[in-house]
């Protein structure tokens, strides 16, 4: 008989396919367990498929008293109370670098949407202004990636691909991280620098305490006007009203967002900014991504129900 895994999460049913091929999947379609389900199948819940992202802290485990796994759909974590999931003896697990390349692609495509102003152009195409030799200052010609700096924020197996990506790109390279790495990219001791530094900021590392709203209003001035920056991490790396000002005042010229503060709202600053490319935090949604996502999670499900240790831990 199937063991029952708990989707806590709303996940597309297109996602949850291969799951319900091997496991007998109690879907919350994102509500809370307890307005579907009734507190006696809750009980015999072992496991449970979340978002990385969505917050399961100590008092939603506690519905579940026979909970031993919290296995996360994707690469991220952030939203899972570790201390709680640990305190109770709970394993988390996740996807590490199953939509890397899927991310660093996304990345890259809204650093050259952002400088060459691709959505402004795209718009002066079908406004019909382009045909009737409408003045435009937005279509003034921009600098162009050759010889630019570029700063990756974060070298994980995103960053790494992001760096490597945008080199091809005859660009320089630089990056901080908590620790220096074997990469044949030029390492700064501090965030700080590294935005002295470059004109284009790439933001790759976790979410966290450590990283909250790190990319702050003086690290958005450090880049200068006529620098942008690229966020395909998660938004409360950002503070996103530091960023609407820097936007609307010309302290950096641009930016490209997969992410934000508080999804699926955008502040309209940001939606009604020309020199700003948003995307609907997309950057692993691929086939290939989304294969390699569900690889991951079918991997840690087995290992748990065989007793095994998960085959992705969260350590």
């Amino acid at each position: 008989m199937p063991e029952k895994v708990l989707v806590h999460s709303r996940f597309p049913r297109t996602m949850m396919k291969r799951f319900g091929e091997r496991f007998d999947l109690m879907d919350t379609a994102g509500r809370p367990a307890a307005e579907v389900f009734p507190t006696v199948d809750l009980a015999t819940v072992r496991a449970m498929i979340t978002a990385g992202g969505r917050s399961l802290g100590g008092a939603v485990m506690d519905a579940f008293p026979s909970l031993g796994a919290i296995i996360c759909y994707g690469t991220g974590y952030d939203g899972i109370d570790l201390e709680a999931a640990r305190a109770r003896n709970i394993v988390v697990g996740h996807s590490p670098g199953a939509n890397a390349s899927s991310v660093a692609d996304i990345a890259i495509t809204l650093m050259l949407a952002a400088t060459r102003r691709l959505v402004v152009a795209d718009n002066y195409v079908r406004s019909g202004d382009w045909a009737a030799a409408k003045p435009s200052p937005m279509m003034r010609p921009q600098a162009g990636m050759r010889g630019r700096r570029v700063g990756v924020y974060g070298m994980g197996e995103i960053g790494r691909k992001i760096a490597a990506r945008a080199a091809s790109f005859e660009t320089e390279v630089g990056y901080f991280s908590r620790s220096r790495h074997d990469v044949p990219y030029q390492y700064f001791g501090s965030l700080e620098a590294l935005s002295d530094w470059c004109s284009i900021l790439m933001i790759a590392v976790r979410a966290g305490a450590e990283t909250h709203r790190a990319v702050n209003a003086d690290i958005l001035r450090r880049l200068g006007a006529d620098g942008y920056v690229i966020n395909i991490a998660r938004g409360s790396v950002i503070d996103e009203a530091a960023l609407v000002a820097a936007l609307a005042d010309g302290t950096i010229a641009g930016a490209g967002l997969d992410v934000y503060a508080k999804e699926p709202h955008t502040p309209d600053a940001l939606t009604a900014s020309p020199n700003v490319v948003l995307t609907p935090h997309i950057g692993g949604h691929t086939l290939e991504s989304h294969t390699a996502m569900q690889d991951c999670v079918i991997a840690n499900l087995e290992a748990f129900f065989a007793g095994k240790p998960l085959a992705y831990p969260v350590s």
